[in-house]
């Protein structure tokens, strides 16, 4: 075990044996998702570098405190990357870091098409609340013996434990691409999108706001030629698609601007729901994702959004949290995560009221 781990192990044990809380934490860039942030700062970016490698393979091992773009870099020099898109959020100084990025398991407009973070997570290592450091997994698909706890971690926001090393598939990136862009107003963008989901078309991502739908095809040039006629549309030039789908990615466009009093809510529910009618609204993921701006007073009343629905709603952005971030478990799920919490973090130690008030 090197210093900087033995360090932070160190810490975990003592904070375990006097019920100190502490706040894991890398770069800071997903600080504003989340509940409330408690405890003493535990700082992963000592736990840097790549630990191996292999194009070849598609496998890469990093440690938590890594820096995404440095990773990104390193995929890109041999023409790969991360497919899911995970958004950096980097302002005001923040570093997003591949630990953080596992941690909140939140991703960017590919997700539909080429999955989540976790289904690209092969193995980690965790320091639970016991200043054990747990190994889970491996660095290939098929590794998984009983309960799959390293894709578990994505999401969990560190209330299980610290992930200090991650083993990440990657894939190579698509040789061509092309953006899309349709006039359609809500309704029909969300006809049009679940009509094309039924075919054999390249679509990667989507994004309608304001009567535009934008599709991006990706995969091989006969394919997105073919889907070009069969689509129609109109093609936005190359660097206009980028800037687009990047800003899409990072919440930099228009819409993920804040005034004083409003709310960014998140909505996830069958891509088949039709248009909901419950403020200014941009569409994901073929219909699943609704982003939703809201005055912060009508936030509360998040189960009364999805009453008749399925799905959930979360509170992403907001300068109240008060009224919670996530849609509350049914008995049944927050019964396991309560037992998760005291298997991994019995202490009650780790990023304590991160998601939930109480947890």
């Amino acid at each position: 075990m090197d210093s900087a781990l033995q360090h932070i192990t160190e810490r975990v044990r003592a904070a375990a044996a006097d019920g100190t809380l502490l706040r894991i934490r890398g770069g800071g860039s997903k600080d504003f998702y989340g509940q409330s942030l408690q405890g003493e700062l535990l700082d992963t970016r000592p736990l840097a570098g790549i630990v191996s490698y292999e194009p070849s393979e598609l496998v890469v091992t990093v440690r938590a405190g890594t820096p995404l773009a440095e990773l990104e870099a390193v995929l890109a020099e041999k023409g790969q990357y991360l497919p899911f898109e995970p958004p950096h959020f980097a302002a005001g100084g923040a570093v997003a870091t591949v630990g953080g990025m596992v941690a909140a398991g939140l991703n960017g407009p590919a997700r539909a098409s080429v999955g989540a973070v976790r289904d690209y997570v092969l193995g980690i290592q965790l320091l639970n609340g016991r200043a054990e450091l747990l190994t889970f997994g491996g660095q290939v698909m098929k590794n998984v013996a009983g309960y799959d706890v390293s894709r578990l971690l994505a999401g969990s926001l560190g209330t299980l434990g610290l992930i200090a090393e991650v083993s990440l598939k990657v894939l190579p990136k698509a040789v061509a691409e092309s953006t899309l862009v349709f006039e359609l107003d809500e309704a029909q963008a969300l006809t049009q999108l679940n009509r094309w989901g039924a075919q054999p078309l390249p679509i990667n991502a989507s994004c309608w706001h304001e009567g535009a739908l934008m599709v991006r095809l990706r995969g091989a040039r006969a394919a997105v030629a073919a889907a070009h006629k069969t689509m129609g549309g109109t093609v936005l030039d190359d660097n206009q698609a980028g800037v687009l789908w990047n800003a899409l990615r990072e919440q930099a466009a228009p819409f993920f601007q804040l005034a004083e009093g409003e709310s960014l809510v998140r909505l996830s529910v069958p891509d088949t729901t039709p248009s909901l009618g419950l403020g200014p609204t941009l569409i994901e993921w073929g219909g699943a994702q609704r982003w939703l701006k809201l005055p912060l007073s009508a936030t509360p009343d998040r189960g009364g959004m999805l009453a008749n629905l399925a799905g959930h709603a979360t509170l992403f952005r907001a300068a109240d949290k008060g009224a919670g971030v996530f849609t509350p478990l049914a008995a049944p799920l927050d019964r396991i995560h309560r037992e998760l919490k005291k298997q991994f973090d019995p202490a009650g130690i780790f990023n304590r009221g991160r998601m939930y008030p109480d947890f």
